[in-house]
């Protein structure tokens, strides 16, 4: 099983070494516009993959994609080269897509030439409309984005600390957006087949207070990682690594994931079947009437972002 990630910055420095230590992957190529930087960071990794399973890591170039399973992208400008760690700014990740675009017009041609079987993982930020742009330029539907499932698993752990349990019990799901417009569906969170609602209320737990908190946290949890550290690169980079293995290993697993929705008109993250094509199925969830609002209005927002770079263009 061959993976390619394509942009060795942060995100994919750090989903190459999620890959490594898992070691479900038999090959691993590194491309990147700055081929030393690649061969180095394959090269360090190198060293040290005799301490798990047989993986091969290299630095390449485009036609060494050939045959590859599932490429991942991370390359494009991040949020904080693109000035989008403003926790006031209703863009947010949005910011960065007039840039990005402009890589990614560069990226999938080359990709789709040499890996014309590929499935497409789109890392780089923001996902969703990437996504979109991504399957339009590469003329195939086995295209998706890492979309909300990072934020769904920064949410069930909130919410496991909070309640004093492990995250595994927890059953909560992000969707829409990966950015400021993404919907909780805390109607449908569960701790342990309970209700979350019930469990709060066992607990004495004001809900609203509560519920704030967390989106809070939830919601900026990238912006408080870069101003630590630079780049929020190690959670999503988990998050490539676990999506590669269920893409290769066809394993049809069930997440939050971004691909194209007829009925929204637009690429959004919703709880989806993902196997060796990419979305084999949407699932769509149980919403109150106050969420399916927030999921109508995360889709315009993904859609007008797309309409107002087009006519940029």
């Amino acid at each position: 099983m061959k993976l390619g990630i394509i942009g060795v910055g942060a995100v994919g420095a750090a989903t190459a070494m999620a890959v490594a230590l898992r070691a479900r992957v038999r090959e691993v190529v590194l491309i990147d516009r700055n081929r030393a930087r690649a061969k180095a960071v394959a090269t360090d990794m190198h060293y040290g993959v005799a301490l798990s399973p047989m993986v091969s890591i290299r630095d390449g170039d485009y036609d060494d994609l050939a045959d590859a399973g599932l490429v991942i992208i991370t390359a494009g400008i991040n949020e904080k080269a693109g000035g989008a760690t403003d926790r006031s700014d209703p863009a947010g990740r949005l910011r960065l897509l007039g840039t990005n675009v402009k890589v990614f017009e560069d990226i999938i041609p080359k990709l789709v030439k040499a890996a014309p079987g590929a499935t497409i993982l789109v890392a780089t930020d923001p996902p969703e409309p990437l996504a979109a742009v991504a399957r339009q330029l590469a003329g195939h539907d086995r295209v998706l984005s890492a979309g909300t499932y990072l934020d769904s698993l920064r949410f069930r752990l909130h919410l496991a600390e909070r309640l004093g349990v492990s995250p595994g019990s927890v059953e909560a799901n992000v969707v829409g957006e990966h950015g400021t417009s993404s919907v909780f569906l805390w109607s449908s969170a569960r701790i342990g087949g309970m209700p979350l609602a019930d469990l709060l209320a066992r607990h004495r737990i004001e809900a609203e207070e509560f519920r704030k908190a967390v989106e809070q946290d939830v919601r900026y949890a990238n912006i408080t990682i870069i101003e630590g550290i630079g780049a929020s690169q190690y959670g999503i980079g988990m998050v490539g690594s676990r999506i590669a293995e269920v893409v290769l290993r066809d394993e049809r697993a069930v997440f939050p994931a971004g691909s194209h929705n007829q009925h929204f008109g637009t690429t959004l993250s919703l709880p989806s079947v993902v196997g060796r094509q990419g979305v084999a199925e949407v699932l769509m969830p149980e919403m109150s009437a106050e969420e399916t609002r927030g999921l109508e209005q995360s889709a315009e927002k993904l859609r007008d972002s797309l309409k107002s770079f087009a006519r940029s263009s």
